[in-house]
């Protein structure tokens, strides 16, 4: 079982952060970089841990979302690769699209890597679409990048129900 938390002082995370982004992306982002999202006005940090967790505070996953007037974006999504196909990912997003339903989101936004199959599958299942692409978004260890696919769900504040995908 998965338990995702919002965390209301989320600055102090920023070294836990980029350490379990370095575990999930070939180019993860900085300390810095996260400092800066965190630091940003309408920023919320969901983080999920196993349940009963592996060692006390010890987080399996994070999402990190912006919101700005009723538009809220997803900027980044992982989950230890140790702790892949447990749910997890499908509990943080659920959890993302609950927070922004809260905060009378109207759209949640995303980019996903062309090439991140199984990121795109849990996309596509939690009613996200995609509606363009970025060329040459994400940079690639080996110093090339690769295509983003922008994708968003509609957030109908109107309908209480996150358990599940459904609109």
């Amino acid at each position: 079982m998965t338990v995702v938390r919002h965390i209301h002082q989320p600055l102090a995370y920023a070294p836990v952060l980029a350490a379990l982004h370095a575990e999930a992306f070939a180019v993860p982002w900085s300390e810095h970089a996260f400092a800066s999202a965190l630091s940003g006005a309408g920023t919320c940090l969901l983080i999920a841990t196993a349940d009963p967790p592996a060692a006390p505070d010890q987080p399996v996953g994070f999402v990190l979302l912006r919101q700005i007037v009723d538009e809220a974006e997803i900027l980044t999504l992982m989950v230890r690769p140790s702790a892949h196909r447990q749910g997890h990912g499908t509990q943080l997003l659920k959890a993302a699209i609950g927070s922004a339903r809260e905060n009378a989101a109207r759209q949640l936004f995303l980019e996903v890597d062309i090439d991140n199959q199984a990121a795109r599958k849990l996309y596509q299942t939690a009613q996200f679409t995609a509606i363009g692409q970025r060329q040459g978004y994400f940079k690639t260890a080996s110093g090339t990048s690769s295509d983003a696919i922008i994708m968003r769900r509609i957030v109908d504040n109107n309908c209480p129900e996150v358990s599940g995908f459904h609109r």
